[in-house]
């Protein structure tokens, strides 16, 4: 009887010429998820988001506008808007004032306009004989420049340095202006004839 010839592993068959190679399959491995906890909502969070509701009762359709004067309002800054007339700005700084029982008020910037019609207008006392103080528009907390670039630079820069500084220097006496204090100018893209470059 013959014996049977012992049994030789079987060699895998090489790949043919440009076949390609089969990678090993990668098992992923999923890192369970981390759960982040909410942030409680701070006294600041909470009062814009009060304020941003009365206002959007009141002002509907302008979301944007009303976010971006918020952040302004609450950061110590101010707005410039770029758009045509009629989309309500008037009323929106109405608006807020009433929900913040802010003074608001406006000022339409034109070619003539003198930075002392911003400012103060002095006037002469018959009695005391002396020129007494009287504030101007700018003595207001929520103020519409409307049209800011129709005026020449150098109502510009008595308006800038109120913004800046918080304050109305007249005749070397400084007068502090009530905060919140915030300026929502505008100015019409469209319409170049007779417009003046804002300062950078």
């Amino acid at each position: 009887m013959s014996e049977a010839a012992p049994h030789e592993p079987s060699q895998p068959t090489p790949p043919a010429p440009n076949e390609p190679v089969p990678e090993p399959a990668v098992e992923a491995v999923l890192e369970p998820a981390i759960e982040v906890p909410a942030r409680p909502r701070g006294p600041a969070q909470i009062l814009f988001d009060r304020i941003t509701a009365e206002v959007g009762k009141i002002f509907v359709g302008q979301d944007e506008l009303v976010m971006g004067t918020m952040v302004a309002l609450f950061s110590g800054g101010h707005v410039l808007i770029e758009s045509v007339p009629g989309l309500g700005k008037t009323l929106f700084v109405r608006t807020l004032g009433r929900v913040l029982g802010c003074r608001f008020g406006r000022i339409q910037f034109t070619a003539d306009l003198m930075p002392s019609d911003i400012t103060c207008s002095p006037i002469f006392d018959m009695k005391t004989q002396e020129f007494r103080f009287k504030p101007g528009p700018i003595f207001t907390q929520l103020l519409l420049a409307d049209e800011i670039n129709r005026s020449p630079a150098k109502t510009h820069a008595a308006l800038l340095e109120v913004m800046q500084e918080y304050r109305v220097t007249v005749d070397g006496i400084g007068y502090k202006l009530d905060r919140p204090f915030l300026v929502m100018a505008t100015q019409n893209p469209i319409e170049s004839e007779g417009t003046y470059n804002l300062p950078e």
